[in-house]
């Protein structure tokens, strides 16, 4: 099975911090990633499941990689929030049909910890991300120290329109 693991796209700052949009270079950045997927995963980027945190950012740079892939829907996982136990969403994981595979779109720190945790299995493991940045990660089953990270993409400086 596969995860990919995803940052969302640069944000606009400002509070409340759930209401926070995507830049321009944010849309751009997720929208390079839905590329890179595209590429990477050839067909099978048709029919990857699309999560993300209930927060404005991660919502929209979701929405840009599923419109990039073709993909009609991205769901709402509430636990996906920056600050989120990890544990959780590794147990939410697990409770997945072994028959898919996933893109997960979130925030730091919560991105970090769950790349960290799933590969390294330490509680202090972290992989910190650069925004609209995806890490695809291969396991039989999701549990700490199970995953091995296969690759990486980083959206290269995208110059302004």
């Amino acid at each position: 099975m596969k995860l990919y693991v995803m940052r969302h796209g640069e944000a606009l700052s400002g509070s409340p911090d759930p209401e926070r949009r995507l830049s321009e270079l944010g849309v751009r950045e997720a929208n390079a990633s839905a590329n890179w997927l595209a590429e990477a995963l050839g067909e099978a980027a048709s029919r990857l499941e699309i999560v993300s945190s209930p927060y404005e950012r991660a919502q929209r740079t979701a929405r840009e990689v599923a419109r990039g892939l073709g993909i009609e829907r991205s769901l709402v996982l509430p636990l996906l929030t920056p600050d989120a136990p990890v544990e959780a969403v590794i147990e939410w994981l697990g409770e997945q049909p072994g028959d898919g595979d996933w893109l997960v779109v979130s925030h730091m720190p919560l991105v970090a910890e769950l790349v960290g945790r799933l590969v390294d299995g330490n509680t202090r493991a972290r992989r910190p991300m650069s925004t609209a940045e995806v890490v695809e990660l291969e396991a039989d089953v999701w549990a700490a120290g199970c995953a091995t990270l296969e690759r990486y993409y980083l959206p290269s400086p995208l110059p302004s329109p």
